[in-house]
């Protein structure tokens, strides 16, 4: 059985993903050679070439590494290209123009699929499609299956914990619970960071939190992520648990309702951090990470792919034993209950312009990373990936210290939260939301001028998109 077959979150993520993916796609078109080449046979010449265009910068090197292994022991030739961070669109377009085509690509969801449904092969009697331990992650149209989910992955506050056990130990400290596991509210979390605050010259820290980074670029964290917890709440009460991703991609207007619980985790970063809140409009994400990583605080805010941005940095202090998730919490009851947030935007496609030749030899090499020993090292060791396939075991977890604890949330009896932002309206909606917190952190603008701006911004972008539609 999966590792990912949680007792909550398989059931949790099939209904909401279904509902968002049914909602957005369009009508698609089938390659003449899809139910033959998408079975995976294993019959491909040697010698035929194939062509994975990358979206990763970060792991460019290990598939590098991947395509030597692979033809050296199928003597199929893979040719990995990597587009440049924030490219990859742009890079896309460029190549799938060229004679010689990606023939492995990815999407980014049922938006990217409406963009690329012509180019996507319907993979719905593939190998790799079999052995995803929810279909309802997949991008599908009708019978049709046009993109396979390869990553799941999932975000929350990273802390130190030497640098908690450290706090736990002091004979003053203010709160009566013991470990930093316990905290599950944002009561809890509130007294430990203010306690810790007061106390950070003992515990040899600059700030509790690492920087709140508002520089252009730089506010996703904030306007995304952060953002993604009050408008899941929202839209969850409109439309019920198996509709949240739906109904936001329904909704023409939304109310902000839980601005306060958004303010409430917002002031804390802000006021228990390393950078004096006038200042964020210069700090970066990287500023924030290698504060963490050289011990200069005790909690950030990110996700699972951040352990590289964390071993990485020159002179890092944290051990990979000591670093742990818990959820944002924000005020919201019930939030003991509440996990991680949990989602994915990584979706691998085949080229369904290609010939039927590469079609098949780009799905054996895919069978090949996910379903055999060594492709699966990979994936789990050097990639980090939390893959959603039922041939990866128990034992087979990513050895990336925070993909261990994002399965570990996953398997626990609590509730993640879904990555709604897939259904916000659109780049300029959250960029206006980030630039209006940035706006908040140096005082010059009121939460509830944050909260205005929000609520129009919404509505001004969907009324855009009906528009142009």
């Amino acid at each position: 059985m999966s590792i990912l077959k949680g007792r909550i979150q398989s059931a949790l993520l099939s209904a909401i993903f279904l509902c968002g993916l049914l909602s957005s796609c369009g009508g698609g078109t089938k390659d003449s050679s899809s139910s033959s080449a998408a079975s995976g046979a294993s019959g491909t010449a040697k010698g035929t070439e194939i062509y994975y265009l990358n979206f990763k910068p970060e792991i460019a090197g290990v598939y590098e590494e991947i395509a030597r292994e692979y033809e050296t022991q199928t003597g199929t030739k893979l040719r990995v290209v990597t587009a440049a961070s924030g490219t990859y669109e742009q890079t896309l377009k460029s190549e799938i123009a060229k004679a010689d085509a990606p023939t492995i690509f990815q999407i980014n969801g049922p938006v990217g699929y409406a963009a690329w449904k012509d180019y996507c092969l319907d993979l719905s009697s593939s190998e790799l499609y079999s052995h995803l331990t929810d279909k309802a992650l997949a991008v599908s149209e009708g019978e049709g299956v046009y993109g396979i989910p390869y990553v799941v992955e999932g975000y929350g506050i990273i802390y130190n914990n030497a640098i908690m056990e450290q706090y736990f130990a002091l004979p003053d400290k203010a709160v009566s619970f013991a470990s930093a596991r316990e905290v599950d509210s944002f009561e809890k979390l509130r007294a430990l960071v203010e306690d810790m605050t007061a106390k950070k010259e003992q515990l040899g820290i600059e700030g509790v939190f690492a920087s709140t980074s508002m520089s252009a670029g730089n506010q996703w964290r904030w306007q995304t992520h952060l953002a993604n917890l009050p408008l899941y709440y929202e839209l969850l009460e409109k439309a019920g648990e198996g509709d949240v991703i739906r109904a936001g991609l329904s909704a023409q207007e939304i109310d902000f309702t839980y601005a306060e619980n958004f303010k409430n985790i917002l002031d804390l970063y802000l006021q228990n951090s390393v950078t004096a809140p006038g200042l964020l409009g210069g700090k970066s994400v990287a500023d924030s990470m290698a504060e963490f990583a050289l011990g200069r605080c005790a909690m950030v805010q990110n996700g699972n792919w951040a352990w590289s941005e964390i071993s990485d940095v020159d002179g890092n202090t944290v051990l990979a034993e000591d670093i742990r998730f818990m959820p944002i919490y924000t005020g919201m009851p019930e939030e003991e209950k509440q996990g991680l947030c949990i989602g994915t935007e990584n979706y691998l496609a085949v080229n369904a312009r290609v010939s039927p030749e590469k079609q098949t030899a780009s799905l054996n090499f895919l069978n090949w990373l996910f379903t055999s020993d060594k492709g699966k090292s990979y994936v789990s060791g050097p990639l980090g990936f939390i893959a959603p396939f039922d041939t990866f075991s128990d034992s087979e977890k990513p050895a990336d210290p925070l993909a261990r604890e994002v399965l570990d949330w996953m398997e626990k009896d609590t509730r993640s939260v879904i990555w709604t932002f897939a259904a916000f309206p659109s780049e300029d909606f959250k960029n206006d939301f980030g630039d209006a917190l940035l706006e908040y952190a140096q005082g010059s603008k009121s939460f509830d001028e944050v909260k205005e701006t929000v609520v129009r911004s919404w509505k001004s972008e969907r009324e855009k998109a009906g528009a142009a539609g």
